[in-house]
């Protein structure tokens, strides 16, 4: 999808920022908000409009390190906060399992990441400032302006640009990781009676085979558990990048082409899990990962994200309906799904979680044509609907490819959302696609 827009402002300063607010309301242009522009469904634009670029407005403002609290404009990235708390031995609470995104963009998303034990994103924000439709400034918290709270931090740039954040961090620590090998039918009685009832795990993550001899019935997962000398830190705490990727991204570029590709993929895969098992990582390393190896560029095909969340209770069931799926479905070229623990937060408005959920993160490949892309909206929708069929919700910031009537199921509350924000911008000076899509 091409968008143009009027104009891409990407200022350093706070003035220069109400300005550009200020100035569009003048002249009546709507105002886009973007950070590392991963989003798929729209979020970051809208046609002649103003993109307000936030990366170069990326300093830190404070730290303490005893009460473990650091303040950072919302153009920073976690790779930023990572490389200025990493040396006084403390970490993120919770992130996106990718480090390459800025503060402001995943908030706005409200994303997740491995973390098993640190509550949800939101519950890691103290507070924020917003800079409005009408120019002005407002501390934002849980006490104060504390419904803006909980519409912005989830709210796709619709109620402001966000400033500063001040973010609540923990210490650093040594895990161990462990791998295991296990059939669907296992994982949720696996989590539930091995994995959640240990406090030492504290992160973790799984994948479903996509290969057509193991099919939505093979799984692995990997789990991050306190090492038990945590004086061997020091030795491991310098911050690494993705260790070598020329490996996983050749078989991934395989299992784009045909099934044998998906095969050889999933072996390299489940070989991984037995490599990684023993090994020691520090926190502020597992939660580094920059996916480089799923870099992908082709002049007639692209690369789309779906995330679907279900309740840790229905997960078999959900499986296998979604197998009876997506088998019979030969356009659907699938090349992975990531499993993650979402625990239940009702705190934003925009809500995906109203009780425990495993998340499905499914990465699809797809033509770049009108007929593909339509293929892929039909299979989606379908996919949507099996979802909700198990009382699950789907993640927003990827193609808007839902009806708004799911939309309006998944998230119950998205009529107040769209409410309020008439109430706070009744001129829409923040616009984007989703916006103009679902409202």
């Amino acid at each position: 999808m091409t968008v143009k827009m009027k104009t891409v402002k990407a200022d350093e300063t706070e003035e220069q920022l109400k300005d550009v607010v200020l100035d569009a309301a003048k002249e009546g242009d709507s105002i886009s908000i973007a950070g590392m522009q991963h989003s798929q469904g729209g979020q970051t634009l809208y046609p002649n409009g103003i993109l307000l670029d936030m990366k170069p407005y990326n300093k830190i403002l404070d730290f303490d390190k005893e009460d473990k609290k650091v303040t950072v404009q919302s153009g920073a990235t976690w790779a930023d906060i990572q490389e200025y708390i990493n040396p006084y031995g403390l970490a993120l609470r919770v992130s996106q399992s990718q480090n390459i995104f800025t503060v402001g963009g995943t908030l706005s998303v409200h994303a997740h990441g491995l973390n098993i034990r640190d509550g949800a994103l939101i519950d890691t924000v103290d507070s924020f400032r917003l800079l409005t439709a009408e120019g002005q400034i407002l501390t934002v918290s849980r006490n104060e302006n504390k419904e803006l709270f909980s519409l912005a931090i989830g709210g796709y740039g619709l109620f402001g640009v966000i400033l500063d954040v001040t973010l609540e961090l923990t210490d650093n620590e040594l895990y161990r990781m462990e791998g295991k090998t296990l059939r669907y039918d296992d994982y949720s009685s696996y989590f539930k009676e091995t994995v959640l009832p240990n406090p030492d795990i504290k992160m973790h993550l799984a994948r479903i085979s996509i290969a057509p001899e193991t099919f939505f019935k093979e799984m692995y997962a990997i789990n991050y558990e306190m090492a038990p000398d945590q004086n061997e830190l020091a030795q491991y705490a310098a911050l690494k990048r993705e260790p070598i990727i020329a490996v996983p991204k050749f078989f991934l570029g395989l299992s784009r082409i045909n099934d044998t590709g998906k095969e050889l993929f999933w072996k390299t895969q489940k070989q991984y899990v037995n490599r990684v098992t023993g090994k020691l990582i520090s926190r502020n390393n597992a939660m580094r990962s920059d996916s480089v190896f799923m870099e992908y560029s082709n002049d007639g095909r692209t690369e789309v994200l779906q995330e679907y969340f279900v309740p840790v209770e229905n997960f078999e069931a959900y499986l296998d309906d979604l197998r009876t799926l997506i088998k019979d479905e030969e356009a659907l070229n699938l090349l992975n799904i990531t499993v993650r623990y979402v625990e239940k937060n009702e705190e934003p408005v925009l809500a995906y979680a109203d009780e425990d959920m495993f998340s499905l993160v499914l990465l699809l490949n797809q033509g770049k044509d009108e007929e593909s892309i339509e293929e892929t909206r039909k299979v989606v929708q379908s996919m949507i609907d099996v979802t909700l069929k198990h009382d699950g919700s789907y993640y927003l910031p990827y193609y808007g490819f839902a009806t708004k009537g799911q939309m309006a199921e998944a998230y119950p509350r998205s009529e107040e959302f769209f409410q309020l924000k008439y109430s706070y911008d009744p001129d829409h000076r923040f616009r984007n696609l989703f916006f103009e899509e679902y409202q």
